[in-house]
């Protein structure tokens, strides 16, 4: 199974209201299946500030971070989302060879 449903299916443990997963691996130049996206609105980071929220994501998603080189995290409560509606872009690679 490709590790970007691999990342969704670990997190759907958060209960999102909205999950997008994106593997821009293509972007990079470390390889297939490396560089992951995911945009994460959840009632569960109420009240949590960044570092939480990734720790609750690092925790949903477990052993499987051991597997990838890097995984930008946007998460939102569900009111923070419908103020936003859409994650920044990501940033374009600049090597790392």
């Amino acid at each position: 199974m490709p590790k970007v449903d691999l990342l969704q299916a670990a997190l759907l443990s958060l209960q999102p209201q909205h999950l997008e997963v994106l593997d821009e691996s293509h972007m990079h130049s470390r390889g297939l299946e490396t560089h992951y996206k995911a945009v994460i609105v959840s009632e569960q980071f109420a009240g949590l500030n960044a570092v939480k929220r990734h720790q609750k994501v690092y925790a949903a998603v477990g052993e499987l971070m051991g597997q990838i080189h890097a995984l930008a995290l946007h998460t939102y409560t569900p009111d923070e989302w419908s103020q936003q509606g859409v994650a920044p872009a990501s940033p374009t690679c600049k090597g790392g060879h």
